[in-house]
């Protein structure tokens, strides 16, 4: 089976079943073979899992040899929302492939992007039907709270990280999303990074790492 994304995919050993899916979605310029170093420490800690790293479904515009989930060219909120819902439906599909692939539910789904992955981690873990079994988001933020609000349907616990020195998301996103989440009744942990800019350094893997292995109740 061919999913809709060009996706670079880490299975388990060889002949180690499939229990537990974690999605990693890059940041704007970059593709699925970057994230697709954090498994390089969290495999061997999640012997089960799969883990798959698709591509954005759109060159990006600014550099041409990596991909964007939406396009930032326009600092216009509603364009770069109706941008954010293209992506979402994409990969929604691309969720559907994934589950009926590898016989998976929701409950055994980590959707984690860095930056806007982890702006589109976010909205597809609160708008879906059921919830994931949690979300990890690196450097990001809620595109629209507004908009959010409206189309939730799911509350997906979830853990974000950020570099207290981040200069492109900055970190004040962070307290917001914090703030949103408990108004909304959903399950949040956050973790601010000091002396930490636009990356995800050691400390802040290791502290995903820990959090899935939580909640996949792997020892």
């Amino acid at each position: 089976m061919t999913f809709c994304l060009t996706t670079t995919i880490i299975k388990p050993e060889k002949d180690i079943s499939i229990n537990q899916a974690v999605i990693l979605l890059h940041g704007y310029g970059g593709d699925g073979n970057d994230i697709s170093m954090l498994t390089l420490s969290w495999k061997r800690f999640l012997p089960n899992t799969i883990f798959l790293c698709p591509n954005g479904q759109e060159q990006c515009v600014i550099n041409p040899t990596g991909y964007q989930w939406f396009d930032l060219t326009k600092q216009d909120p509603k364009y770069i929302l109706e941008q954010s819902k293209k992506a979402e439906l994409k990969l929604q599909q691309f969720i559907k492939e994934v589950k009926n692939k590898y016989s998976l539910k929701n409950n055994q789904i980590c959707l984690s992007g860095f930056s806007q992955g982890c702006m589109m981690s976010i909205n597809l873990g609160l708008t879906n039907s059921e919830n994931y079994n949690c979300i990890v988001g690196f450097s990001g933020k809620i595109l629209n709270q507004e908009d959010l609000v409206k189309r939730k349907t799911s509350s997906t616990k979830m853990l974000l990280i950020h570099g207290e020195k981040d200069t492109i998301v900055s970190p004040t996103f962070l307290l917001e999303a914090k703030d949103f989440l408990i108004r909304n009744n959903i399950e949040i942990e956050t973790k601010m990074i000091i002396n930490c800019e636009h990356h995800i350094p050691v400390e802040a893997s290791s502290a995903a790492l820990n959090y899935i292995k939580n909640n996949f109740n792997i020892e």
